[in-house]
């Protein structure tokens, strides 16, 4: 499964502080109907994600009705990424 969509980046204080980019409502959807295949626990699906030059591989969340995924540091450095700035995000299931 490859998706690709663009939202703007949110941070979330709780108790491990991170950034993150939430997958819209459409996408979640079908990333919901499939977890149960692509999941190692959790809830938590692995995939391979790319904002403009910089690829890595992290892990989506479960959180208020949608998937999120985590933008690293050296992602939000390497792009010039900004809270509250629009970003493209292209991904790819496992």
């Amino acid at each position: 499964m490859t998706f690709e969509f663009t939202g703007p980046i949110w941070f979330w204080k709780g108790p491990a502080p991170w950034y993150f980019i939430t997958v819209p409502t459409e996408q979640s959807a079908e990333l919901k109907a499939a977890s149960r295949f692509v999941t190692y626990g959790w809830g938590m699906i692995p995939v391979q994600a790319q904002i403009g030059g910089t690829t890595w591989k992290t892990s989506l969340f479960y959180k208020d009705d949608h998937y999120v995924i985590p933008i690293r540091a050296a992602v939000r450095k390497a792009e010039g990424l900004e809270e509250g700035g629009e970003v493209t995000v292209q991904m790819t299931v496992g």
